[in-house]
């Protein structure tokens, strides 16, 4: 089992029992406890879960809503700068998909003000809510879960809608991003969803901050091979940019 795979079932575990024991996780999931402990404090430093005696609970579900808001100021320049370039990429009469994460908002506040025709689909409230005042776009909300002090949508109930229309681009962000495991996130609900999402576009854009270039996180939704064109700023690590562009991958830098 790979550790992505096991953090995954980690996760996927507390959901269900809200709490374990490092001896209860070694058993279900047939490694050493030394390499539990070892996947504990990784995912307690990713802010996934907290560590207690012997073993984990869940993060609270009640700080989600502020650590939405750090994750939204954190790399905030750079952020925008990427939003602007990717804006460049969008022409009039496109349909558009944006996921629910922070740059994605940022990239939704631009086109808010921007005299355009233009089809949103997203599964990012924040993001809806910016674009509904734009009267030149229509905003497609997909359907999904929504958790408490959430504000993107989880699941695949409403992806029924990506195979009635024809989408030209999805722009999207994740938590971390490797060349080995591509786009990477840590909330496995919402991966499903972007993994929908991924599939339904003609290309993909990843808005990838220099913080993002080099982490993996709990679960992949798109492989490097699938991803057009990589957008980020100009503290990006050379040696990962090069490594891209080695693979054909168009890499942008904003700023």
């Amino acid at each position: 089992m790979f550790k992505t795979e096991r953090r995954d079932k980690i996760i996927e575990h507390l959901k269900k029992q809200h709490r374990a024991t490092v001896k209860e996780l070694s058993e279900i999931l047939g490694v050493s406890e030394a390499t539990l402990r070892s996947d504990l404090q990784w995912m307690e430093e990713e802010g996934l879960l907290q560590r207690t005696h012997g073993g984990a609970v869940l993060q609270a579900e009640a700080p989600t809503e502020t650590n939405f808001v750090v994750r939204q100021m954190k790399n905030l320049e750079e952020k925008k700068a990427i939003a602007a370039k990717a804006l460049e990429m969008v022409d009039n009469g496109q349909c558009i998909l944006l996921d629910a994460s922070s740059t994605a908002l940022e990239m939704a506040k631009m086109l808010r003000k921007k005299p355009i025709r233009l089809i949103v689909v997203t599964s990012g409230i924040y993001a809806a809510l910016e674009l509904r005042e734009n009267p030149g776009i229509t905003v497609i909300l997909i359907g999904g879960v929504l958790r408490v002090g959430s504000f993107a949508l989880e699941g695949t109930l409403g992806t029924q809608i990506l195979n009635q229309i024809n989408v030209d681009t999805m722009f999207a962000s994740a938590r971390g991003f490797t060349i080995e495991d591509g786009l990477t996130d840590f909330n496995v609900y919402e991966v499903e969803l972007k993994k929908e999402m991924a599939k339904a576009a003609k290309k993909l854009v990843a808005l990838l901050d220099y913080s993002k270039l080099g982490k993996s996180s709990i679960s992949s939704f798109a492989r490097t091979a699938d991803i057009d064109t990589i957008i980020t700023d100009s503290k990006a690590p050379q040696e990962i940019v090069d490594s891209l562009t080695a693979l054909n991958i168009n890499v942008v830098t904003a700023g």
